[in-house]
């Protein structure tokens, strides 16, 4: 079986959002974050003065209030003396602007603004720590990996407690996209067993963001493990296909065609492409008529545009499974859009097959005359057998002589002749005694 390609699928990895807060938080922040950084941090943080206080907050409330033209102007006059700011009132102006600039999509600006925050030295830790973690988000979201790389690796470094399971997945989104897939398996890994540890379900771009670096890894058992966690825990049509593809990927072909026979059932396959699959799938294991009548079925149904290859694949079903009769509607089907010469040549074997003579002499004729078949001499046998049924010898004989200048048929169509001569020499001498 053809190995079911799921690159495309599995490098498509679902990215987590900034988490920014919006302009609320700061006053929070204006308001009592110098007090709690005095009694963790060893650096002294500078309060901020009242007449900073005031234009920033004022500069927020224009923002909240839809008017961020005005707020960015109040704080382009703060700027304006940023040599008489703190450190700690640089960093809060730099932190509006961040915010500001990320409200208006302009993520180069934010990010230039937010370095200019943790640029400050004596600021809370608190700040710097969530500054660069929104750093590292915000050049994942401009697709600089490498940078969103650095500022994690900062954010580490002055982050003192264990990372959460949502840190461990950016530090894997990052590790993937620089295609260090050996350290983004880490940390996924370590996310859903973190999650599964406290009985909670991991979330689903987590398990499509495993598959990917299991695939990239070439570890294809741990692909098949995770897509049949996400069909059970987010039963979606793509990951039936998907998992169906991995088991027959590690040579699982029964697990194959029961999820693909599962997904049918259930009404989840419904591209030309999966029906078709199925349909060989069934062909495959032994189960001709099953094979047949899906694609069949399909076909009537108007989910799969008839083509040469699907009336092939019903009919040789068909035939598999000893339903000739079904197979001679759909042979002339595809003798009637094909530009050879095939499909009449196996309406001809069939009909031999169920001793429909004549129609098998008329298109064994028809396949030889359109041509194009892997064997003319087999039309040239079904011929003669077909004569020879209607005990019409000359032409019987004519046609295994033909034959016999074909190499694939000689032998056997030497067998004939000399039986075919025999039975006309005897019905000659029944004739003569009955006259």
């Amino acid at each position: 079986m053809n190995k079911f390609m799921i690159k495309s699928l599995c490098a498509s990895v679902l990215f987590s959002l900034p988490v920014l807060s919006d302009f609320t938080v700061f006053d929070k922040q204006l308001g009592s974050v110098a007090y709690a950084a005095s009694k963790q941090e060893t650096t002294k943080v500078p309060a901020m003065r009242d007449r900073v206080y005031t234009q920033l907050a004022r500069a927020q409330k224009l923002a909240d209030g839809g008017d961020k033209a005005a707020g960015l102007e109040v704080l382009e006059a703060v700027k304006r003396k940023i040599d008489s700011l703190n450190s700690y009132e640089k960093a809060m102006l730099w932190n509006f602007y961040g915010f500001m600039y990320y409200g208006q999509e302009d993520i180069p600006n934010a990010i230039r603004s937010f370095e200019n925050v943790v640029a400050q030295e004596a600021i809370p830790e608190t700040l710097r720590v969530a500054t660069l973690y929104s750093l590292a988000q915000l050049a994942m979201q401009k697709q600089d990996f490498a940078q969103s790389l650095e500022f994690l690796k900062q954010w580490q470094d002055v982050n003192n407690k264990p990372l959460q399971a949502s840190q461990h997945i950016l530090f894997a989104q990052v590790y993937y996209q620089n295609k260090q897939f050996d350290d983004s398996i880490k940390h996924i890994n370590t996310a859903v067993t973190m999650t599964e540890g406290k009985n909670e379900v991991p979330k689903e771009h987590w398990l499509i963001l495993q598959r990917a670096a299991f695939y990239e890894l070439k570890q294809p058992e741990n692909v098949t493990k995770v897509l049949e966690k996400l069909v059970k825990l987010y039963e979606k049509p793509q990951y039936w296909i998907q998992l169906a593809g991995m088991y027959g990927e590690i040579g699982q072909e029964k697990k194959q065609l029961g999820a693909m026979e599962t997904a049918w059932q259930a009404g989840y396959i419904t591209k030309p492409g999966d029906i078709m699959m199925l349909a060989q799938l069934y062909l495959y294991q032994q189960l001709p008529f099953k094979a047949a009548k899906v694609l069949d079925d399909a076909i009537a149904q108007g989910k799969v545009v008839p083509q040469e290859k699907h009336y092939q694949l019903i009919s040789q079903a068909y035939i598999q499974a000893r339903e000739e009769q079904k197979a001679i509607p759909v042979l002339q089907k595809a003798a009637e859009i094909a530009e050879h010469g095939k499909f009449d040549a196996q309406l001809a074997q069939t009909y031999l097959n169920t001793e429909k003579w004549q129609l098998a002499i008329e298109h064994a004729d028809k396949a030889i005359s359109r041509g194009k078949l892997d064997n003319d001499g087999n039309m040239l046998l079904v011929l003669g057998m077909a004569h020879f049924n209607l005990m019409q010898f000359e032409q019987s004989l004519s046609a295994f002589e033909l034959a016999k200048d074909i190499k694939s048929t000689k032998k056997m169509a030497q067998q004939w002749s000399r039986y075919v001569a025999k039975e006309q020499s005897y019905q000659e001498k029944l004739a003569m005694l009955n006259d």
